[in-house]
């Protein structure tokens, strides 16, 4: 087997998004060729509710899956559709924006906000499907348990075991691994696609070289067949995720994804007279 090692570590920048939430954009715009067919990932960690309770108010999105997944903390969320949930500590919500949709996600006060958002890409091709909601508690999420560490399956399918979740179109595999202190974990993953891990905590070593890897931020892999993690004293948890690159072009503003700048004014043109859902 070959073990893949760092190609790219970024930390991103403090900032703030929404009616004024308080987050960290750890990748986006600049990333994008890098990380493809993953768009944007922001991350959130704070125990002071005035850094998220203001949420993020209606807004629209059209060519991407949003992915939020909470370690603890709660989300309420509506959408123009009609519907409604809550999303909570380990659980995650996957959203397929698809040909449209307006939607709200409204953190609420708690001991400790933590988690993350990643944006998938959608294909040419799946860019107008329909929009749909994949809520995931945490009871549906698989733990696999060894002396050395857990890793929960959110969605893919990781060492034969189906995670609580199969993708309709970017068959991503999303894994939320814990690595014992001390203790080592290799992860296997397929070696045709784009592997990054983002630290959400504690730190540690990866590949056969060793490098040092910390808490907030993310690691992006070269080519390989699997990754190597060795946990320091506090342990070591990261976020796993592995898709297919698209390679396609990308024309991107705002929360709307699109091929060509044609299909990204377009969209707006449809915001501005109210043509902008098209299912529903």
């Amino acid at each position: 087997m070959k073990t893949r090692e760092i190609k790219k570590v970024v930390k991103g920048s403090r900032q703030m998004d929404g009616a004024g939430v308080h987050l960290v954009r750890v990748f986006g715009h600049r990333d994008v060729k890098d990380f493809d067919p993953f768009l944007m990932l922001d991350a959130f960690d704070s125990v002071n509710p005035e850094d998220y309770t203001k949420g993020f108010p209606w807004h629209p999105h059209r060519g991407i899956e949003t992915v939020t997944y909470l370690i603890s903390g709660r989300i309420d969320h509506m959408d123009s559709l009609g519907n409604r949930g809550t999303i909570t500590a380990g659980g995650c919500q996957w959203m397929t924006a698809g040909s449209g949709i307006l939607h709200q996600e409204m953190p609420v006060a708690s001991n400790r906000m933590l988690g993350a958002q990643l944006w998938v890409n959608l294909a040419a091709k799946d860019k107008i499907a329909e929009p749909k909601y994949r809520d995931i508690t945490v009871d549906m999420v698989p733990v696999l348990k060894d002396e050395n560490g857990e890793i929960r399956v959110l969605s893919g399918i990781y060492e034969g075991t189906p995670g609580a979740m199969q993708p309709d179109h970017v068959q991503v595999l999303y894994l939320d691994v814990m690595t014992y202190p001390g203790k080592t974990t290799a992860i296997p993953v397929n070696p045709d696609e784009n592997v990054f891990v983002y630290i959400i905590d504690g730190s540690g070593t990866t590949g056969e070289e060793s490098r040092p890897v910390q808490s907030h931020s993310a690691v992006l892999f070269d080519e390989g067949d699997r990754l190597i993690f060795n946990a320091g004293s506090e342990g070591l948890r990261l976020f796993l995720l592995s898709g297919e690159s698209l390679n396609e072009p990308i024309s991107w503003g705002g929360p709307v994804v699109m091929n060509t700048h044609a299909e990204l004014n377009l969209a707006f043109e449809e915001l501005e007279n109210g043509t902008f859902i098209k299912h529903g």
